[in-house]
């Protein structure tokens, strides 16, 4: 099969937090209003899934159940991982023609084992990989990102590896590098980032994308990836990528998950996140409800210092609740039925969280956590109607694709 008949496939990398899904969805919606025949994989670290969850609930995979493959409870880049690529691969392509193919990536997730995957597949062939690196993050972290590469000079010498090596080296492996977030720093700051960025790899194209608005037109006229401009790095860090393989986390991160189904205390959840989170934990993501906002299904996602707060929908049990639901005898009765098959004590009302931090610091922020859930005596006042002090924003953005 020549190049050109080949299936192209775009990786969308990136450090944990750094907007790849929002940019997955925003493609995925423009190739659904536009008649254009993508596939996608997301790969979600987690053992809850919660990325591929979003994306399969959005309405342009909704109805479409296969154009989605999700991998989760390992990383792509791992020996693993790849298997279960391949055989997603070979799912979405089987009696199907396709016209692209969009992979999202775990945020710990090297690139270095998924550019030596493609190089020579018979199938598919590999035009972009595109890193997303959060701009916030590095004026926070980084001081603009000055402070990059005398970190990862600092980590050689000591011969240690962690997050920083790899957001390093995705920068150095991608072909097109996207500055996410860029609304929330000075603009005058931007230059600034993208100098730093450019040295660490000048052959990268850059760009800055806001809220995933990147017309997926665009995707189509990449060249192939240029498989010899990371020959020698390929070389360079094969044996330590090797060793990582071996480790279940590695660059010494932890994964937490939380699960219960009480709602959080509104007043101590915000007190909690303004004194235990830093920039040490790296990422938390699910789904979770408020005591003062119990009809409301919300997503909670966090990366580094910043918390975005997003309503999914309705809970169930909450539309029942509502004696001006609006809905149908028929339609009572078939959410009453879906209820029965729910094992919490609030119906389908949940909280399921993952956290990923430093190894040294997750537990301690996951702990903060857990301690914000409604006390049995608060629930017994919850029911009676108590009221709950809640300083979160009032107005929530709904998801949408």
């Amino acid at each position: 099969m020549s190049s050109q008949t080949k299936v192209p496939v775009v990786i969308l990398n990136g450090f944990l937090g750094s907007g790849k899904t929002t940019l997955f969805r925003k493609l995925l919606s423009q190739a659904k209003k536009k008649n254009i025949e993508v596939r996608a994989i997301v790969n979600d670290m987690s053992e809850l899934d919660v990325d591929g969850e979003l994306i399969g609930a959005s309405e342009s995979v909704e109805h479409n159940s296969h154009i989605l493959e999700s991998i989760n409870d390992c990383v792509l880049s791992s020996k693993m991982g790849l298997h279960k690529l391949d055989s997603a691969l070979k799912k979405l392509m089987f009696n199907q023609d396709p016209e692209l193919i969009i992979i999202e990536t775990s945020g710990s997730c090297h690139p270095m084992p998924l550019v030596e995957y493609f190089k020579g597949h018979e199938e598919v062939r590999l035009t972009g990989v595109f890193v997303m690196v959060d701009s916030l993050m590095l004026a926070h972290d980084y001081e603009y990102g000055k402070n990059l590469v005398p970190e990862m000079q600092k980590n050689l010498a000591q011969g240690i590896r962690n997050t920083v090596s790899l957001l390093v080296e995705q920068i150095m492996f991608c072909s097109h590098l996207i500055l996410t977030k860029t609304d929330r720093i000075p603009q005058d700051k931007l230059p600034v980032i993208a100098s730093y960025i450019q040295n660490i790899n000048p052959f990268a194209t850059t760009h800055s994308v806001v809220f995933g608005k990147l017309k997926i037109e665009s995707l189509f006229e990449l060249e192939d990836y240029d498989y010899h401009k990371v020959g020698r790095l390929i070389e360079e860090l094969k044996p330590e990528i090797e060793a990582e393989e071996k480790e279940n986390r590695p660059y010494n991160l932890e994964t937490r998950v939380i699960k219960d189904d009480r709602p959080f205390h509104p007043q101590r959840l915000w007190d909690v996140c303004h004194k235990y989170l830093d920039q040490r934990i790296y990422r938390s993501k699910g789904f979770f409800w408020l005591a003062s906002r119990d009809k409301l299904s919300l997503l909670w996602n966090q990366a580094a210092g910043g918390i975005n707060l997003e309503v999914i929908g309705s809970w169930r049990a909450g539309i029942l609740e509502d004696p001006n639901n609006g809905l149908l005898e028929t339609e009572i009765e078939q959410l009453k039925e879906m209820l029965k098959e729910e094992k919490g004590r609030f119906g389908d009302r949940r909280c399921d969280l993952t956290v990923i931090g430093d190894a040294g610091h997750v537990d301690r922020f996951t702990d903060a956590l857990k301690s914000c859930f409604l006390t049995e005596d608060e629930i017994d006042l919850w029911k009676q109607g108590e009221k709950f002090s809640d300083p979160w924003p009032k107005t929530i953005v709904k998801v949408g694709d």
